[in-house]
């Protein structure tokens, strides 16, 4: 389940906007006339314009990193978790798969995503047998699941002995910072997503607890950028970790 494209308030209201996630949550620069909605509630109302492609910096930036790890795996099952509208689809083909699927609890983002493979479920009850998958990807999802421990076990029952998990989170800075997702719809009406913030102490004890070793974990930063809005976020928050990405194995 994808997040909405949203924005960055920079130093002030007179700053240039940079459209991403992030909302800081000081009263005199967050939007705080925006409704605040479940993510279920959200997805069903921005999927009509949701785009297949990375359409903001943090989803930019959280592609660069997930996109390497993605590229030297090898896979003949594969399954996008949160598939949304379907971005991840592409990369996970090119790791060979023979059989793709992108799961998604929101029916609106599927009926409008790529790929031809797509199920509605909710990712703590997988409709899948133990041991169906090779590769894993989860993409800026898991901050809509509150058991994050219910959510590490699932994935690691659907993978196969020596299978992948790659899966990214909004860093505990946004936490932290007050930050919150924002998005406009169709009409230009501004909404805030729920989401359950997850310290990195928190991935790592339920990763151990599911079984999964830990291959790498990444927290990238918003990338250099001639924008004067981008520039604007990095000054005002010191260039902060915005993501944190997790590639973890299913070892005998």
């Amino acid at each position: 389940m994808k997040t909405p494209n949203s924005q960055v308030s920079t130093l002030n209201a007179q700053s240039s906007m940079l459209t991403s996630y992030l909302a800081p949550g000081a009263p005199h620069l967050a939007p705080r006339h925006a409704q605040v909605l479940s993510p279920r509630v959200a997805y069903a109302l921005w999927a009509d314009t949701y785009p297949a492609v990375a359409h903001n910096p943090l989803m930019r930036v959280e592609q660069e990193v997930v996109e390497p790890m993605l590229a030297k795996l090898r896979a003949r099952r594969a399954l996008d978790v949160g598939t949304g509208s379907g971005r991840y689809v592409p990369l996970l083909q090119s790791t060979g798969a023979s059989v793709v699927l992108g799961l998604d609890f929101s029916l609106a983002m599927l009926t409008r995503g790529v790929g031809n493979r797509r199920i509605c479920a909710d990712a703590c009850r997988l409709p899948f047998k133990r041991g169906a998958f090779d590769v894993i990807n989860a993409s800026l999802m898991v901050g809509d699941v509150a058991d994050l421990g219910a959510w590490t076990r699932e994935m690691a029952r659907a993978l196969a002995v020596g299978g992948h998990l790659v899966y990214s989170d909004f860093h505990p800075s946004w936490a932290q910072r007050g930050w919150s997702r924002t998005f406009r719809d169709g009409d230009g009406t501004l909404h805030e997503v729920s989401y359950h913030p997850h310290a990195i102490d928190d991935h790592l004890d339920a990763l151990e607890q599911a079984g999964l070793c830990v291959r790498a974990i990444r927290e990238p930063r918003v990338m250099r950028s001639f924008d004067p809005g981008i520039r604007a976020f990095r000054r005002r928050w010191n260039n902060p970790q915005v993501v944190v990405v997790f590639h973890a194995v299913k070892e005998p």
